[in-house]
């Protein structure tokens, strides 16, 4: 057996310390080289640190909250090689994604170093039917663990009603007009973070979250100091929120800033732990494309998301006259330890008024 030091990389230009955020491994798991071993938290963002090799972690030298430098020795990995295979990070990151063990692949580098190259030509090779599953993204692996705890730790219900975008439809071509030359563009987002910061101020027992045990005397419920709300943003391999704080002390305009900001910069990788952090509750739009209703599940550790149908002509009645209107269907998903079916119904029907009305902060 050999003992392979796992080492604080350097991540970015700058980078000198970083806090270690949570481990991905026990002491005991097996560990591939390239896969993600543990977060830890730089000046800019959450950042994960891949093996450095394959075998055992079998032991953990710095625990969460500590502090360590680039090049401190934080784990110990014991591996069965005979030596430690010398492979690139580029490659080390793609065999990990791809389920290609390093220690199969003849390295044309310096040394026999395994480059990038000849990993790609690793998962370009025919492959045996008991070898074609695929590895899951760190970013995929990262959403199959927070809904798999969503769903086997939150009690959630539905609620559904219909808005009419006639009205806001009306207002956003108007108050798009008097935005400032090389403004961000007024989305339907915008309308929506604002409506739902407004409703969640009236009915604050939706903007908490739940904490502790419910079996225990120390489960209380959290109060959120703010409209604190998560803008789902689809991406390749998962989904990114950015949150936005304290959305009822913003216009519209400011409020389409900081969401075109969030957005850019989080399909960039460029989001820093607290601008992901404190929502209690999310959006959830798949536009146009998407489908009329769908039901969203709440992110941990946040109590309500609202998933937004795609806008369509409906014909309806109004005022006894048949007319035809944009309509959407709105599906609120709340965790029943923070609220109930009524006060949900309140809430839901109190957004779509807000939205059906003409009451904005420009």
């Amino acid at each position: 057996m050999t003992l392979i030091a796992q080492e604080i990389p350097k991540v970015g230009l700058v980078m000198e310390e970083v806090k270690v955020v949570r481990w991905l491994k026990n002491v005991g798991d097996n560990v591939i080289a390239g896969e993600p071993l543990l977060e830890v938290e730089t000046e800019k963002a959450v950042v994960e640190i891949e093996a450095a090799a394959t075998g055992l972690l079998s032991r953990i030298l710095v625990q969460v909250d500590s502090r360590a430098v680039v090049g401190d020795q934080v784990a110990w990995i014991e591996s069965a090689d005979a030596q430690r295979i010398r492979s690139t990070p580029v490659a080390r990151k793609l065999a990990a994604e791809g389920g290609i063990d390093l220690v199969g692949i003849a390295g044309s580098g310096p040394g026999g170093r395994v480059q990038l190259d000849d990993v790609q030509r690793a998962i370009a090779a025919p492959r045996s039917a008991g070898a074609a599953a695929q590895s899951l993204s760190p970013m995929r692996r990262a959403l199959a663990r927070a809904m798999s705890t969503s769903h086997a730790t939150i009690p959630q219900f539905t609620v559904s009603r219909g808005v009419d975008w006639t009205v806001l439809q009306a207002l956003r071509q108007e108050f798009s007009a008097r935005l400032a030359v090389g403004s961000p563009k007024l989305s339907l987002n915008d309308f929506l973070l604002q409506a739902v910061a407004r409703a969640l101020i009236e009915f604050p027992a939706l903007n908490a979250t739940f904490s502790g045990n419910p079996e225990s005397a120390d489960a209380h419920i959290v109060q959120a100091s703010g409209a604190h709300i998560g803008l789902v943003v689809a991406v390749a391999n998962g989904v990114l929120v950015p949150v936005i704080h304290d959305v009822e002390q913003l216009g519209l305009a400011e409020i389409a800033r900081r969401r075109q900001d969030g957005v850019e910069r989080g399909l960039k990788g460029r989001l820093k732990r607290e601008e992901v952090d404190g929502a209690a509750f999310s959006i959830s739009n798949l536009g146009a494309n998407g489908p009329d209703r769908f039901t969203a599940i709440i992110n941990p550790p946040q109590s309500a998301i609202l998933a937004v149908g795609r806008q369509r002509d409906c014909v309806v009645v109004r005022e006894g006259v048949i007319v035809v209107r944009p309509l959407s269907d709105l599906t609120l998903t709340v965790d029943h330890r923070v609220a109930d079916g009524r006060l949900a119904s309140q809430f839901l029907a109190r957004l779509v008024a807000i939205l059906e009305g003409r009451d904005w902060r420009m």
